[in-house]
């Protein structure tokens, strides 16, 4: 991703910058005042619509910080058993390279395998293609990969 890194860094360490980067379809809002910047032990409360009319609480605990490098969010009360997610920031001609890891689990066993294969991954890639552009509107140039 073209542009300066501290620059780039700063705008992700800022959890209010969230909204700008979650599509619409998701219906995210952030519920609490949080802090301007990003903080390791952080916790950010947000609500999403899972269905129309159904809204699922969603907690989310910044576990791990290294200003410029990366961060790490994990879910303390939402719609999965499990969800880990690192953003790593890595040097790269002229600006960044992001890189979003997840690791997640629906949870309800074959239900919830089930609901992945056919609604949770689809929504899940339209959730980060639309961060992805965003993200290159915002910061012209390249956006992250996943993996």
């Amino acid at each position: 991703m073209a542009g300066d890194p501290a620059r780039i860094w700063e705008f992700f360490a800022t959890p209010r910058n969230l909204d700008s980067l979650t599509s619409p379809h998701l219906r995210f809002r952030m519920i609490d005042d949080t802090a301007p910047g990003m903080y390791a032990g952080q916790v950010i409360e947000y609500r999403v619509g899972i269905f129309p009319g159904l809204w699922s609480r969603w907690l989310t605990e910044i576990t791990h910080v290294r200003a410029g490098e990366y961060f790490v969010d994990e879910q303390r009360l939402g719609p999965y058993r499990l969800w880990h997610h690192e953003h790593h920031f890595t040097p790269a001609p002229g600006g960044l390279h992001i890189i979003d890891h997840v690791t997640f689990d629906p949870g309800w066993g074959v239900c919830g395998d089930l609901s992945y294969a056919l609604w949770i991954r689809g929504k899940l890639d339209r959730i980060f293609d639309f961060r992805a552009e965003r993200i290159r509107d915002l910061f012209p140039g390249s956006g992250p990969a996943r993996r």
